[in-house]
């Protein structure tokens, strides 16, 4: 007699379960689009269980941890959210108001992976100041986010130079400014995509200005480094083969021009100066 085969599909995920996949595939990609989606998470399921889940997410985003954090202690959730992300667009206004005025007309700028902080501050220097400039980028692997950052600021009129990875010392000798994003800040230094702390090296060494962009709310006490998969980069089963695949660095704040953030363009001190004194009338 033959056996049935079920061939009923596998039950769909929650809203819920949807997101969390979503934020781990990195299908939901930059700290600030991943704090937002943890917050559409954490109201669906308002719990400590359900919080500690979505950090789990991405150990390396303390924007999302400190959204949760704040939400975890309100009597109402949706509202103090909804006051979270109001703030965090204001924020992200003004970054992108403040950044735009360190573009010059006729600059070459590099930047390195995929952040909304750096494309909003490049697509307000376009489209308000009417700066001509040129982006250069990196592909970004293993997941190629340079590409997807090519695409947007294309998209938006700007011309962009996508160079391979291991081509970025001599793009990036070109450029007459280094921009990148920040997934966590610390006192001591900024954790950004994988990559961040090489290309501020050599920028610094050709006397190249180099500038962190992301809100004051990442910054952390604690930092951990996610480290992803190795099949993202080879999905190889040789036992006798490691692929090893983190997926940030920590640059040290000292090796930049300054930091720019809604508290303004600020040099690294005193930016961490002025995000301790915030934390403190708290």
């Amino acid at each position: 007699m033959k056996k049935k085969v079920n061939h009923s599909k596998p039950p769909r995920p929650s809203r819920f379960q949807k997101i969390i996949q979503d934020i781990e595939s990195v299908k939901v990609q930059g700290a600030e689009n991943v704090a937002r989606a943890g917050i559409r998470a954490f109201l669906l399921k308002p719990t400590k269980a359900a919080a500690k889940r979505i950090n789990k997410t991405r150990p390396t985003e303390p924007l999302l941890q400190n959204a949760l954090k704040q939400l975890l202690k309100s009597k109402n959730p949706k509202k103090n959210a909804e006051k979270f992300l109001k703030n965090l667009k204001k924020a992200h206004d003004t970054i992108s108001r403040k950044g735009s005025m360190l573009i010059r007309n006729g600059m070459n700028v590099y930047t390195h992976c995929h952040s909304s902080t750096v494309i909003d501050i490049l697509k307000y220097a376009k489209r308000k100041r009417k700066k001509r400039f040129v982006v250069y980028t990196s592909e970004v692997e293993p997941l190629l986010q340079g590409r997807m950052t090519a695409k947007d600021l294309a998209r938006a009129g700007i011309k962009v130079i996508v160079t391979p990875d291991l081509g970025a010392e001599h793009a990036l000798k070109k450029c007459d400014l280094l921009l990148f994003g920040a997934d966590a800040f610390t006192k001591n230094s900024v954790a950004n995509k994988l990559g961040t702390n090489t290309l501020t090296r050599i920028a610094k060494e050709h006397s190249i200005p180099r500038y962190s962009c992301g809100v004051s709310k990442k910054f952390t006490k604690k930092l951990k480094i996610e480290k992803r998969s190795g099949r993202e980069v080879w999905d190889e089963r040789e036992d006798k083969i490691i692929v090893i695949n983190p997926a940030f660095d920590k640059t040290p704040l000292k090796m930049l021009s300054g930091v720019v953030s809604e508290l303004g363009v600020l040099p690294p001190k005193k930016f961490v100066k002025e995000v301790v004194k915030s934390l403190k009338k708290k």
